[in-house]
């Protein structure tokens, strides 16, 4: 069982679950700090055309809108980098919609790993091939230049990059 909110999307009322409110806050967040402060008529475009979208894939009025439903309009919409370069505050909610390597920090992949997402992360974050840090760092492991320990302390305190809804 999800908990669920009501909220007002141009002035529609929509019944979202919690993690697709987060979602979707994050990303109209991200789309504010991007466009000029005195610029409504691009925010109240992107609402109309998300609260469209969302009564096109909602049967009925009484349904929920899941997180699936916010990734899939978010995906129509485009990346808030669509909508042009941030000129925000630089708020902890700038790096909300961001990959790791676009300023989110390091982190351990998820998506690319083979023990820990040590290796990946580190190639993610700056910018290297994946197969070319694990060979350097098993190398480096084989001939004594790297302990296996630090591998393991790496992988404690590097954190993982967050689940994916």
């Amino acid at each position: 069982m999800k908990e669920t909110v009501t909220v007002s999307i141009a002035s529609q009322a929509f019944t979202i679950d919690k993690d697709a409110y987060r979602i979707l806050g994050n990303y109209l967040e991200n789309i504010r700090t991007r466009i000029a402060a005195d610029d409504n008529d691009t925010m109240s475009d992107v609402e109309n055309r998300i609260a469209e979208i969302f009564r096109e894939k909602l049967p009925s009025a009484m349904m929920v809108v899941s997180a699936a439903i916010v990734r899939e309009t978010m995906a129509q919409l485009g990346t808030p980098d669509d909508f042009g370069t941030n000129i925000g505050t630089g708020t902890a909610s700038d790096n909300a919609y961001a990959s790791p390597n676009k300023g989110g920090g390091l982190r351990r992949s998820r998506k690319d790993r083979v023990l820990a997402g040590v290796c990946s992360g580190l190639a993610e974050h700056f910018g290297f091939d994946t197969g070319l840090v694990r060979l350097i760092t098993l190398m480096l492991i084989i001939f004594g230049g790297l302990s296996i320990w630090v591998y393991i302390i790496l992988w404690l305190i590097i954190p993982a990059e967050p689940k994916q809804l």
